[in-house]
C-alpha cells in the first residue's frame, strides 16, 4: 500500500540551457527507484482545427502554446497514483498526433520544460523547483549545433528564429521565473556539485518514505 505522495522535481530553463541534461543526470542517479520524466513539450496544444499555414506560425516559446490545464490534470492523477494517457506531439504536422503514451505513476516525477515555473498551479505541486541558468551565447551555440545536426535546419533559419522568437520570449517569459526556483544551476549538466546537492535532497526525502 502506498503511504506517501510522489516527489515532484520541476526543472526549468531556456532552450539549450541544459535542463534536459540535468533531468537525465537525476534519472540516472536513481536507477533502482520508481522514477519518471514528464516533459511540458508533450503538452503543446492541439491545433488540428487550424490550417497548416496557420500552424506554421506557432510560437512554441509562448505560454499560450501549451495546454497547461491538461498537464496539471495529468500531474494530479499521477500524484494519486493513477496512470494517464500522455499526448504525443507531431512536430512535422505542427499539431497533436493521434497517438498517446500510457504513463504509469512513479514515486519520483521530474517535470521538465521551459515554462513549468510560470504557472503557480504547477509550482504548488512541486517539492523541488530547479532553474538551469546558462548564458545566452552558450545557449544559442548549443541550439545551432542541435538544430543543424539533429533537425536538418540551416544556420540562417536557426539564427533568425532565435533572434525573432526564442531570445525575446526567454527574457519576457522564462528568465523571470528564475525567482521561483529553490535551486539555480549555472551551466546545466556540467554543474556536478549542484546536481549532487539535488540528488542528495531527493535521497533524503525518499529515505523518509515509510
Amino acid at each position: 500500500m502506498v503511504h506517501h505522495k510522489p516527489i515532484v522535481i520541476g526543472v526549468a530553463g531556456g532552450s539549450g540551457s541544459g535542463k534536459t541534461s540535468v533531468s537525465q543526470a537525476i534519472l540516472s542517479h536513481f536507477p533502482n527507484h520508481s522514477i519518471m520524466m514528464l516533459e511540458h513539450d508533450s503538452y503543446y496544444k492541439d491545433q488540428s482545427d487550424l490550417p497548416f499555414e496557420e500552424r506554421l506560425k506557432t510560437n512554441y516559446d509562448h505560454p499560450f502554446a501549451f495546454d497547461t490545464d491538461l498537464l496539471i490534470d495529468h500531474l494530479n492523477k499521477l500524484l494519486r497514483y493513477e496512470s494517464v494517457s500522455k499526448p504525443v506531439y507531431d512536430y512535422v504536422a505542427h499539431t497533436r498526433s493521434c497517438d498517446i503514451e500510457i504513463q504509469e505513476p512513479k514515486e519520483v516525477i521530474i517535470l521538465e520544460g521551459i515554462l513549468i515555473l510560470a504557472d503557480k498551479r504547477l509550482r504548488d505541486l512541486m517539492d523541488i523547483k530547479v532553474f538551469v541558468d546558462t548564458d545566452d551565447d552558450i545557449r544559442i551555440i548549443r541550439r545551432i549545433k542541435r538544430d543543424i545536426e539533429e533537425r536538418g535546419r540551416t544556420l540562417d533559419s536557426v539564427i533568425d528564429q532565435y533572434l525573432r522568437i526564442v531570445k525575446p520570449m526567454y527574457h519576457q517569459f522564462i528568465e523571470p521565473t528564475k525567482r521561483y526556483a529553490d535551486v539555480v544551476v549555472p551551466e546545466g549538466g556540467k554543474n556536478h556539485v549542484a546536481i549532487d546537492l539535488i540528488n542528495t535532497k531527493i535521497s533524503t526525502i525518499l529515505g523518509n518514505f515509510p
